[in-house]
């Protein structure tokens, strides 16, 4: 990290659903997608601030940009775990990383990251709400 920190990750769990997957029972490359959502909010609420506060507050963090690396899959029925962390946290945009992982052997299957910009309501660029900013120095 830019500023000597060492990030927080923060883990989240749960199984691959059926919905999830193609005729071969592996997850569908867009699915991971899905699993980065998940971990992002499970992340920030583990760090006090929901994502539906950010937007009761009048905010909104839409994704500016995507990047996923696959080395393996997961198929119906496995556990997986979706490490996330922050990246890069700047005053109009934040970076989110991620591992995607096969719980019962713990192999990465799947890294990438989800960058957002901070809008207010109406989308226009904004700065970082004061509360994110608290949270994230602390």
């Amino acid at each position: 990290m830019p500023n000597g920190k060492e990030p927080v990750v923060i883990e989240s769990s749960f199984y691959v659903r059926y919905a999830e997957t193609d005729a071969m029972s592996v997850v569908h490359h867009a699915g991971y997608l899905v699993y980065f959502e998940e971990a992002r909010s499970h992340y920030m609420r583990k760090l006090g601030s929901d994502y539906a506060n950010i937007e009761n507050d009048g905010f909104r963090l839409p994704v500016s940009e995507v990047g996923l690396r696959y080395l393996g899959s997961l198929r119906y029925g496995d556990i997986v775990k979706v490490r996330a962390w922050v990246e890069e946290n700047k005053s109009r945009r934040i970076r989110f990383a991620y591992a995607v992982c096969k719980q019962a052997d713990e192999s990465i299957l799947v890294t990438g990251f989800t960058q957002h910009i901070w809008t207010d309501h109406n989308g226009k660029v904004t700065r970082a709400p004061q509360r994110w900013v608290d949270m994230m120095a602390s």
